[in-house]
């Protein structure tokens, strides 16, 4: 009697496994996206979800098989906001499985210093949701799929200057956000040669391609895919990519929560086999991104000491 009722328990936990995995793999595949980060995403009312995550979400979850949900959030570009804290507070909420388009930085995938974070602000979110604090837990990258330049952009009088190192941006008025990648590189660039000459602008309130735009400045360092977005919504702009790229770049990917490595291990598959047959390099071309592959190292170290140290 008691091997039968342990075949019978032996049965039960088989088929119970078998209905949890059948379960998972008809559940949607919840990817986190920042709802205004053209052309990486885009979410408006009225219109199309659009972007080269989007794309590659979608193309993710057809290899896991599964339906694809994105949950959109809102990231604020200022000085006190944090895409690692936010990320982490989306995975341990259970917002979400992956957040796409994540900078790949040993900075920003270390253990957080405090237990809890607010979320950003998403869609579908409650009152409550944005008051609440959520316990962190611990983020795990996948393999990279994008590169993700610091570039160079001209404003019309400095159009013909030829930019091969930041030092070619002496004499020029140069713009940059405060508290920025850009701004650490430009202020810190060979003992501070370059101070005299730059104005900061306060990011999310003072347009910084726009003055860049009217001529009120000649040059700025940001993230190519801003000057992606800002040409592909300004066709006629007379600001102009130099071709210079910052030698210090992060690669781009998806974070989930270390808890899951079976599902991050899936997305390394099925992102290895999509950037071999050429589908990722097309979606970048398809969204207007200037689409430049992964390079090594794939997790960026300590990005403000090599800044300090160039």
């Amino acid at each position: 009697m008691k091997s039968r009722l342990a075949m019978w328990g032996l049965a039960a936990a088989i088929l119970s496994a078998v209905a949890t995995a059948a379960s998972a793999a008809d559940a949607p595949l919840r990817i986190c996206l920042d709802e205004d980060r053209p052309p990486l995403s885009a979410h408006r009312r009225g219109k199309p979800d659009s972007g080269f995550d989007v794309a590659l979400a979608q193309a993710i979850a057809e290899r896991l098989g599964r339906p694809l949900k994105i949950q959109w959030f809102e990231s604020k570009l200022d000085e006190d906001s944090s895409p690692q804290l936010e990320a982490n507070a989306l995975l341990s909420d259970g917002r979400c499985a992956l957040v796409g388009g994540y900078a790949l930085t040993r900075d920003s995938l270390v253990k957080p210093g405090m237990k809890t974070a607010r979320m950003p602000d998403f869609d579908g979110a409650t009152r409550d949701d944005r008051r609440r604090r959520v316990e962190l837990g611990e983020l795990a990258p996948s393999r990279p799929y994008v590169y993700s330049p610091m570039a160079v952009v001209l404003g019309p009088k400095a159009r013909e200057r030829k930019i091969a190192d930041i030092g070619d941006l002496a004499g020029l008025r140069l713009a940059i956000e405060s508290g920025s990648l850009g701004d650490a590189i430009l202020m810190t660039f060979d003992k501070g040669r370059l101070i005299d000459n730059i104005t900061h602008l306060v990011p999310g309130r003072d347009d910084l391609l726009g003055a860049l735009n009217r001529g009120d400045f000649d040059a700025t360092l940001l993230d190519l895919a801003r000057f992606d977005a800002y040409r592909a919504a300004h066709p006629d702009t007379v600001i102009a990519a130099s071709g210079y790229y910052y030698p210090i770049g992060a690669n781009r990917g998806y974070v989930g929560l270390a808890s899951d490595p079976g599902l991050l291990a899936a997305v390394d598959k099925a992102l290895a086999d999509l950037i071999a047959e050429g589908k990722v390099a097309e979606f970048g071309r398809q969204a207007g991104l200037t689409y430049l592959p992964p390079r090594e190292p794939a997790i960026l170290g300590d990005v403000w000491k090599q800044i300090i140290q160039r």
